[in-house]
């Protein structure tokens, strides 16, 4: 992925955190989410389109799962469509990332890149359980988690590639912030969230039928 749209899609996963937690408005979200899922759509097919080797193809196709959710969270929201279908989207989407990090591992012998590819991989597994499996007790969880990969996975390499010191970060690196990453996300995924009183009323409930 270019380090141009991977710093941008630092911004829009920030964003797309903040409307998990509430504190976006969905139509505002969708604004930037388009933004960036036209630059992640265009720029794979450029280079698609002038790549020279299947390798080269590979390498590029990726690209295209970040452009595509990011198109479907903004015409979505902006529709005010539900998001069952982003989620089983975000299922198959989930199970290519695991494959594009494995093969940045074992193929492209670069175990940096393809650890980023299995945490969106997971990422993309918890939009699944959230918005198609209506999980909603880990909607807070997937906004922290969406928030903190947002710069760990995206924001931070994405500027390391700008100055071309990506390839100079270890592997235990990546390593420890996905442990750090797991101990803030994990708990708040096992919290049990407290039931809220009913309002009161003073008009009676009507008798069931």
């Amino acid at each position: 992925m270019s380090s141009v749209g991977l710093l941008f899609v630092g911004a829009v996963l920030f964003v797309n955190g903040l409307l998990f937690l509430g504190r976006v408005d969905p139509r505002s979200a969708a604004l930037l989410n388009l933004f960036v899922g036209a630059l992640q759509t265009a720029v794979p097919f450029y280079l698609v389109a002038t790549a020279a080797t299947p390798d080269e193809v590979l390498a590029a196709a990726g690209i295209f799962l970040f452009g595509f959710t990011y198109l479907y969270v903004g015409i979505g929201n902006l529709a005010g469509h539900d998001g069952g279908g982003l989620g089983w989207y975000s299922a198959w989407v989930a199970l290519l990332a695991a494959g594009f990090g494995v093969v940045n591992i074992v193929r492209f012998d670069d175990p940096t890149t393809g650890l980023l590819w299995l945490q969106w991989s997971a990422l993309w597994a918890v939009f699944w359980v959230v918005l198609a499996l209506g999980v909603e007790r880990l909607t807070p969880a997937a906004g922290w988690l969406t928030l903190i990969l947002s710069f760990t996975t995206c924001t931070v390499p994405g500027f390391l590639l700008l100055l071309g010191e990506w390839g100079r970060v270890p592997v235990w690196a990546v390593l420890a912030s996905m442990v750090a990453t797991a101990a803030v996300v994990v708990p708040i995924a096992l919290r049990t969230p407290q039931e809220r009183p009913a309002p009161a009323t003073d008009v009676p409930a009507p008798a069931a039928a």
